[in-house]
């Protein structure tokens, strides 16, 4: 079904997969990698000269309302006076406004103001998700589109995107570049056709399953290519490119044909087609090799996209399975709440308690489609299980209104529901406690359906594709797959409407800038001040997290919280609350030591700890005249492989606001998170050994500042327990462009920025 290669391949038009010790000792593989759509996309849009170190500027950009506040903020206080690209503000997360009061309504007309003032183009509440709206709208052959959301994927378009932290776009917003070494590329060669039933988010978890725990297509580039691709539709093909980023790959690129040009056309922008297709003998780092016509409907389990199984398989070992789910839930709940699965077996079969069908994965017009053939003069039933579909966009909900296709599913049961990224996140449709949910949604993370474990509350959600789901609801919520329904392929063809956009959309990159002024609510607070880096800091470790991944939920939660995210302070109380609740009180002690220290205060008498401590130090080789007035403090978080997730800089700005210095990991799940680390002046630090500290301890690291300036391969600091030890530990940082050094140095991005418009004005 799904074969990995151990080694590069070229790709013949001819012959197809070619490993690379079989192919001619002649060919030259620096040439070859040129052959790829990748190269020509990457290539194009790079300004550096160099073809190893890439200086990538983006055609547009995009953001959402739980990201745009905090990026123009940075960007306005850098000098931002205009946006000098496309940059499209959707407001498909916070799009439910009473949490909080007027706080998620305040960030959209704060949204409104901004692309009026500065020329942007905003897509107001319950339009759009934005990944559809970039689909529809924006992408297109060849073009490369950044945006602050993980799931920024257009790659069936024939767009490179990428999902980023918010400095990344204030960058662009200021003129500045994305800047990577050139990535490897990985072939994704489809052959075979998926049968009957099996949809886009089968295809997906069959590869995130193959590749996520190997980190076989990390940070790297997938592309698309072979006969499979032309055997499933344009819409279709959207709803797999955008899963790819839960193989934490950091783009994704398909080949084009004449389904591409017709999806275009039919949104209105033909022009936009470009053909994309590799060239003859191209040469690819890795290949992941699809027989999709092997591929069977997949469910995948809770706490991860790529814990995935075939429902089959699943349905013949419920008990085996399920209590390994149960678990792990027992260890990511830290004994505060329970989740039972071996409960809801029923004859053999699972019963879930809801299904949802939603957002830039699930909500596609195929997908619901789809998933309404099946339910056509059948029942959701009148019982615990409930199915809510919330289609794509406007455009989308019109043509299915107008095909009959909402009235079927209301028919059935099935709730509608407006354009809205809740269930992808945890703010919409959380389900009961105890309870099970299937999606067709983006991720099944810990508490990513709403729930809170501190609280005693605990559900779970698996992904499955839509076909399996609307299967299920045939049934009644007993888990059953699309394979065993007759109904699949009857698919009219989508009439785009424009008009929901034409009337409500601001396109204020074409109008350009006017004079109006930004619109604050309450809750919109600036970034509080953040200090330079001194060469001597004190690290005192205020969470180790041993757990194989800490995603970005835990270090930040999704759902209701995100109501706050305009009020960096306010947001920071939640950092690590659902994984670790004395964190935040911790790092604001030591917060204030910092303060205190600046101040000159007498820091001994807040912290007598600290006396023995510097005691420690001055004993250390070469820091005998040490003082604490000398030595930056702050708060440390260690986790083995941090940032698995969303591309959201909160998950490294809440902890930078409340005196947080650096991370130290054994690797970093993702470039984005690193990235957030140190566009928000954090030390992405780390480390070969399993650490030998607890939290309490201090680590002392001299000379690092310094150390920027040379090497950061190699860093000797000191662990000084809470019993008195003293132990050298090894760190180390992997390669720093030289505009991260000078970022780290200044203690932020934004600091970073306002440096540099000193230096322009001088």
């Amino acid at each position: 079904m799904i074969k990995l290669y151990e080694q590069g391949i070229y790709l013949s038009h001819e012959h197809g997969i070619i490993p690379e010790d079989k192919s001619s000792p002649s060919m030259n593989k620096r040439d070859a990698r040129k052959g790829t759509i990748s190269w020509s996309i990457l290539s194009s849009h790079n300004t550096s000269g160099n073809e190893d170190k890439l200086k990538i500027k983006f055609d547009s950009m995009t953001s959402h309302d739980l990201t745009f506040v905090g990026i123009i903020q940075t960007a306005k206080a850098s000098g931002m006076e205009r946006f000098p690209l496309p940059y499209v503000l959707t407001n498909c997360h916070n799009s439910l406004c009473a949490v909080g009061g007027t706080i998620n309504s305040d960030d959209h007309i704060f949204g409104l103001s901004s692309a009026q003032k500065y020329g942007g183009i905003y897509v107001p509440p319950h339009i759009s998700v934005i990944h559809q709206y970039m689909r529809e709208m924006m992408a297109g052959g060849g073009k490369m589109i950044l945006g602050s959301d993980s799931h920024t994927r257009y790659g069936a378009l024939g767009t490179m995107a990428v999902g980023e932290g918010g400095g990344e776009l204030v960058k662009q917003l200021l003129g500045d570049t994305w800047d990577i070494d050139y990535p490897d590329v990985v072939a994704v060669y489809l052959t075979g056709k998926p049968a009957p039933g099996v949809g886009p988010h089968d295809i997906a978890l069959a590869i995130i399953g193959a590749v996520f725990k190997r980190g076989y297509v990390k940070n790297k580039i997938m592309e698309f290519v072979g006969p499979g691709v032309a055997s499933m539709s344009t819409d279709f093909r959207n709803s797999i490119d955008v899963m790819t980023t839960e193989t934490t790959c950091m783009s994704s690129i398909w080949q084009t044909d004449e389904d591409t040009r017709k999806y275009l056309q039919v949104h209105g922008r033909e022009k936009d087609y470009v053909p994309l297709s590799a060239k003859d003998m191209a040469y690819y780092d890795g290949c992941i090799e699809v027989d999709l016509s092997c591929i069977k409907p997949m469910i995948a389990l809770p706490f991860h996209p790529a814990n995935v199984y075939e429902i089959d398989t699943l349905n013949a070992n419920l008990s085996d399975i399920l209590r390994e789910v149960e678990i792990e839930s027992e260890k990511i709940s830290l004994g505060r709440a329970k989740l039972s699965l071996l409960d809801k077996i029923e004859n053999g079969r699972l019963r879930v308690q809801q299904g949802i069908i939603a957002g830039c994965s699930g909500g596609n017009y195929v997908n619901v489609i789809e998933a309404a053939n099946a339910l056509k003069h059948h029942s959701c039933g009148d019982n615990i299980f409930s199915l809510s579909v919330y289609p794509s966009s406007q455009p989308v909900m019109m043509d299915l209104t107008k095909k009959g296709v909402m009235n079927d599913l209301m028919s059935a049961g099935a709730i509608i529901r407006t354009a809205f990224c809740g269930p992808c996140f945890g703010a919409g449709d959380t389900p009961m406690h105890n309870g099970l949910s299937i999606r067709h949604t983006t991720r099944n993370f810990p508490n990513r359906e709403g729930s809170k474990p501190g609280n005693g509350q605990m559900s779970a959600v698996a992904l499955m594709d839509a076909r399996s789901i609307a299967a299920t609801a045939v049934n009644g919520g007993l888990l059953t797959s699309a394979a065993e329904l007759d109904c699949w392929g009857a698919i009219p063809e989508y009439e785009f409407n424009v008009s929901a956009y034409k009337n409500r959309v601001y396109q204020g990159f074409v109008k350009g800038v006017t004079q109006k002024p930004l619109i604050y609510g309450p809750n919109i607070k600036d970034w509080p001040e953040m200090s330079e880096l001194m060469d001597n800091i004190l690290l005192n470790v205020t969470s180790k997290i041993m757990d194989p991944v800490t995603t970005t939920d835990e270090l930040i939660p999704s759902g209701e919280t995100s109501s706050f995210r305009s009020n960096p302070l306010g947001l920071a109380e939640f950092t690590l609350s659902r994984r670790d609740p004395g964190y935040v009180g911790r790092s604001k002690a030591i917060s204030t030591l910092e303060q205190q220290r600046v101040a000159g205060g007498d820091l001994y008498s807040l912290n007598p700890e600290l006396e023995t401590v510097f005691a420690q130090i001055r004993q250390l080789p070469g820091q005998e005249n040490v003082s604490i007035q000398q030595t930056e403090i702050g708060s440390m978080v260690y986790a083995v492989k941090p940032g698995d997730g969303s591309a959201r800089e909160q998950a490294a700005s809440c902890q930078r606001v409340i005196g947080g210095l650096a991370n130290i990991a054994q690797e970093y799940a993702t470039k984005r998170y690193r990235s957030n680390v140190i566009n928000w002046g954090m030390l992405p630090l780390q480390m070969k050994e399993m650490p030998d500290f607890e939290v309490g301890d201090f680590i002392y690291i001299p000379g690092i500042k310094s150390a920027l300036d040379t090497d950061v391969s190699d860093i000797t600091a000191w662990v000084i327990g809470s019993n008195g030890s003293v132990k050298p530990i090894s760190l180390y940082m992997e390669a720093l462009t030289p505009t991260e050094r000078e970022i780290i140095k200044a203690g932020s991005l934004i600091n970073y920025n306002r440096k540099q418009l000193h230096k322009d004005a001088h």
